[in-house]
């Protein structure tokens, strides 16, 4: 095996060294994960047997019983206690997220986490005598926006338990004015597991939160933080909008889907507009007497702040007045919105507020952005930026007065803009990719034949293809959204499964050795598809693999109808004809041999990867690959349980056709034939009214 001691050359910094883990490389170098939990778990709450509590106070709150839910279910296993800490007339949100908790773990399970929770009530200015018998070390505070009030809750936290970790879910105070460390959840907080993160060094709590699944993102400390400048910054600025148009919050929710993916009104409103106005309407406050007008709340921010009203009134007109804004107003939205993000971005990048990536991925997992602003940034272009945001001076003067870095732009060229979801690192013989995007799209191709052809030009021949063990903990396909513009254009459906085939096949003829290594829960799709190219296929018996096309439908594009089928033993095709074909997902531990090369504990996958990495058949040898044509009756092979549903006949019929096609011709020419397959049904009815379609439908046709 190769030397740990070797130098690791990467195209930018992987995120994992900004939590002291390493290198995604050297994880597979040591053949194991960086951290334990149960080592975490003693270093945070003490040896087993005298273990104390977490405390979250606020706990009746929306944010604090998001995370107690969070906590409960990933501590359960260790004995840890969560004290849920609140005011004795707060509404009951506990009960609320229990529903949540039932339907992701089931009604057992579920009381069983419970059974960890322990409510406590107090009066807000003294600690209860009952809390003392469960040794708090660790405080995750989420009480109302108030410095003093939360200034002084720690205080009575640190002279009630010495040496307790404190960390503030804070939504726009920094650190240095709190006095603690912070710990900012994105919305929904059962669901979401981003963090951002702030502290001088990676404390074991941060490190605790990894180890259990979640991710903790660092970001400097600054008033408000990288995701509340963005989701509050985009609702100012649609604000403004409205204001100078006079035109309706919900239209305005419209176009933004269709320009940035999220609806900021209604977002308000599904979190729950009394507190939601209120936190955003302080973000800005806050950040307004910092960086001057862009910030301050808008009017309507100021009176609603104060009213908690719906920005979508219960009974309002839209299906009567549904009328499209013409091309000069929809300009001007574009321009206001744009425009603004643009400039609040070059704040975040001068400051540093977070690695590229890390900023980027913040705005998309957790503001709902389809696509992360320094990605539109980079798109745009340096000179594209400056003249969308001096169009928006133009619309709204008190703007220029604020701080606007356009030099931060000029850095585009750089590593760290061009690599913001993909990475790539070798050691001078064996090289990893790393993807940090749970969908795949032109984005993340673009940057994978980068990272292809940076490992080219440093001589490595080896390569593990993998996630990157942080930012992304799962692979769930392509992103659907790429594929609106095929709907009504076959040439558009053929030239992506055509591009996309083109990149994954890279994996298959540039290099010697090449390894796909899952280890997220799940990858289904088109993410499967590309790491189907690889020579050998690796994932822990946990993960959960799927080809849900049929379902939505669309018919698999980057060669999932005859890829997998060329590297599988006869006898065993039925297999991966039933994932084509059902759509139903299967564990890893039962695809080896047809779908997998090896399974196993995560340490032995990491083992086995490294190892073939480095030996190629040596390690073992791969499955035999057909490169000729052969025949296929995939439908009738299958012999599925017919269906009432005729949509799914449908989707079942035109992939078997894709697959018996694709499957008939030598390799070279079942890429074209597959794109076609796949281009031409997206512009059928059957597509058109499914699941793809309708979205398109929705988003699009404003």
């Amino acid at each position: 095996m190769t030397s740990n001691s070797q130098k690791i050359h990467a195209m930018r910094q992987p995120t994992l060294q900004s939590l002291g883990l390493g290198s995604v490389l050297e994880i597979f170098q040591n053949g194991h994960m960086p951290l334990q939990t149960a080592e975490l778990v003693d270093e945070v709450f003490g040896p087993e047997g005298q273990r104390g509590a977490m405390v979250i106070s606020g706990a009746s709150g929306i944010v604090g019983a998001g995370k107690v839910m969070q906590f409960a279910s990933r501590l359960q296993p260790y004995g840890i206690p969560i004290i849920a800490l609140d005011l004795p007339g707060a509404p009951d949100g506990l009960a609320q997220q229990y529903k949540g908790l039932q339907a992701s773990f089931g009604p057992k399970a579920a009381a069983d986490i419970m059974q960890y929770v322990v409510r406590i009530n107090y009066d807000g200015s003294s600690l209860p005598a009952a809390l003392h018998q469960y040794n708090p070390k660790f405080l995750l505070e989420a009480i109302p926006e108030n410095l003093a009030l939360k200034r002084a809750h720690y205080e009575l936290f640190r002279n009630a338990f010495p040496g307790i970790h404190i960390w503030s879910v804070t939504s726009g105070f920094p650190s240095s004015e709190l006095g603690v460390g912070i710990a900012h959840p994105a919305f929904p907080h059962e669901i979401n597991k981003i963090f951002e993160i702030v502290e001088e060094n990676p404390s074991p709590q941060t490190r605790l939160l990894w180890s259990l699944g979640l991710i903790p993102l660092k970001v400097s400390d600054n008033w408000s933080f990288v995701l509340d400048v963005f989701f509050c910054g985009l609702l100012q600025a649609c604000l403004h909008f409205c204001h100078r148009t006079n035109t309706p919050y919900w239209k305005v929710d419209k176009y933004i889907r269709k320009v940035l993916g999220p609806n900021p009104f209604r977002a308000h409103d599904v979190i729950g507009a009394k507190g939601a106005n209120f936190l955003t309407w302080s973000c800005l406050h806050h950040l307004s007497l910092h960086y001057g007008p862009l910030y301050r709340p808008e009017n309507q921010l100021e009176i609603r702040k104060e009213s908690g009203q719906n920005w979508y009134p219960l009974n309002h007109f839209r299906p009567l007045v549904n009328w499209t804004l013409d091309p000069e107003t929809e300009a001007e939205l574009n321009t206001i919105v744009m425009g603004a993000l643009y400039q609040m971005t070059s704040l975040m990048v001068h400051e540093h507020r977070a690695q590229p990536a890390v900023m980027n991925l913040i705005g998309e997992v957790c503001a709902q952005f389809t696509r992360g602003i320094l990605a539109h940034c980079r798109q745009a272009g340096p000179h594209g930026v400056r003249q969308q945001v001096a169009q928006f001076h133009k619309l709204l003067p008190e703007a220029a007065l604020s701080p606007w870095y356009p030099q931060v732009f000029d850095q585009m060229d750089s590593p760290e803009w061009q690599q913001l979801y993909v990475n790539a690192e070798h050691n001078g013989q064996v090289g990893t990719i790393t993807i940090a995007r749970e969908s795949y799209n032109r984005d993340v191709d673009a940057e994978l034949n980068r990272a292809i052809d940076w490992l080219n030009k440093q001589g490595i021949k080896s390569v593990i293809v993998t996630g990157d063990f942080h930012l992304s903990t799962q692979m769930v396909g392509a992103d659907t959204n790429e594929f609106f513009p095929a709907i009504v254009q076959a040439e558009e459906g053929i030239r992506i499964a055509a591009t996309w085939s083109a990149t994954a096949r890279r994996l298959h003829t540039e290099f010697d050795v090449s390894v796909g290594f899952i280890h997220g829960k799940r990858c289904m799709g088109g993410m499967l598809e590309l790491l189907m190219h690889c020579h050998y296929l690796i994932a822990p018996s946990s993960v959960s693999f799927a080809m849900p096309e049929v379902t939505l439908p669309v018919l698999p594009g980057m060669e999932g109808c005859h890829w997998a089928l060329r590297k599988c033993p006869e006898s065993l095709r039925i297999n991966v004809l039933h994932m084509l074909l059902t759509g139903k997902a299967v564990k890893a531990s039962e695809t080896v041999g047809w779908l997998l090369d090896v399974s196993g504990t995560m340490d032995q996958c990491l083992l086995k990867a490294w190892e073939i990495a480095n030996k190629g058949a040596k390690a073992q040898a791969p499955r035999p690959f057909v490169e000729t044509g052969f025949a296929m009756n995939s439908l009738e092979w299958a012999a599925l349980e017919p269906t009432t549903d005729p949509a799914l006949q449908g989707a079942r019929e035109a992939i078997a056709a894709c697959i018996d096609g694709a499957c008939a011709v030598g390799l070279e020419q079942a890429l074209p034939l597959q794109a076609k397959y796949s281009g031409e049904f997206m512009t059928t009815q059957l597509c058109r009214r499914g699941r793809v379609g309708s979205e398109r439908d929705k988003i699009v046709n404003v």
